[in-house]
């Protein structure tokens, strides 16, 4: 596969970590995207993706693209033979400018382009980006909307404040210190969080916690479970074992058979960080 990427400039720098362009055959017909947190927008260029936002839930095609507020759970996609698509990797933080709801409405649940910035709209977007000259002209013409389209947000400053404490710390974190620190009360706090990001402080604490802690794993070593449960302050390994199969739908044995399967069958592959294999 075929992926560019690169870090947008100022503003935008303070919302999304990089735009990027992606093209070609996925590794596998199916990726389970682990929930971390993390928020992106996708522009498909190519043919409708699915995704499955949760066991208990039909798959839904996505012709346009999707946006996705950060998870609570993971999401299945499932791609055409080939796949090409712009996009947008959100700090936490980012998509609430570009939003015309709260965060919250869309927490697992994502939706298509075409219901957070219309049809035509979207439509033109998709237009202009296919008769781009190449991927660096693509990212450049995406840039640009999202400029235009930036928009101010009361409150954001203190999330995103609250936001850095909470990664700093890795997610260990009392939460009822976050309000005190910041110099707001804990309702007020978590409101702000439920409408900008769609979670609450201690959900996404949880969230940092969980993924500092499984990308501290080296699948290729043997790996101490109990050990790496005490490590990251959880209260057991049965608890351990629990936020595991919340984050990822799977037990913390099979997350490493299938992250183990990935690296031997497509070493090196640009995919190969955070999604898994769901064949």
């Amino acid at each position: 596969m075929e992926y560019v990427s690169r870090a947008p400039r100022p503003p935008l720098d303070g919302l999304i970590d990089d735009l990027y362009y992606l093209e070609g055959s996925p590794p596998y017909a199916r990726l389970i995207l682990p929930a971390s947190p993390a928020a992106f927008l996708v522009v498909n260029l190519g043919a409708p993706f699915r995704i499955r936002a949760g066991a208990d839930l039909e798959a839904a095609d996505y012709a346009d693209g999707c946006v996705v507020t950060m998870p609570t759970r993971a999401l299945e996609f499932g791609y055409p033979t080939r796949t090409r698509s712009v996009g947008v990797h959100f700090k936490t933080w980012g998509p609430a400018p570009f939003l015309a709801m709260p965060a919250a409405e869309l927490c697992d649940r994502p939706v298509t382009l075409e219901q957070v910035w219309g049809r035509p709209a979207v439509a033109e977007l998709r237009d202009r980006l296919a008769a781009a000259n190449g991927p660096h002209e693509m990212l450049t013409l995406l840039e640009r909307e999202l400029m235009r389209r930036l928009d101010e947000i009361a409150g954001l400053g203190l999330v995103r404040h609250t936001i850095g404490v909470i990664a700093a710390a890795r997610g260990a974190v009392a939460v009822g210190d976050l309000g005190v620190e910041a110099g707001v009360s804990s309702t007020h706090l978590a409101q702000r969080f439920k409408e900008l990001v769609g979670v609450t402080p201690k959900r996404l604490a949880r969230s940092h916690r969980f993924a500092a802690t499984v990308f501290s794993i080296n699948p290729a070593e043997p790996v101490d479970w109990a050990d790496l449960a005490s490590s990251a302050g959880y209260f057991d390994q049965a608890h351990f074992g629990h936020e595991f199969r919340a984050f990822t739908g799977l037990t913390p044995t099979r997350y490493l058979e299938v992250r183990r399967r990935f690296m031997r069958e497509h070493p090196g592959h640009v995919l190969d960080s955070w999604p898994l294999p769901a064949d």
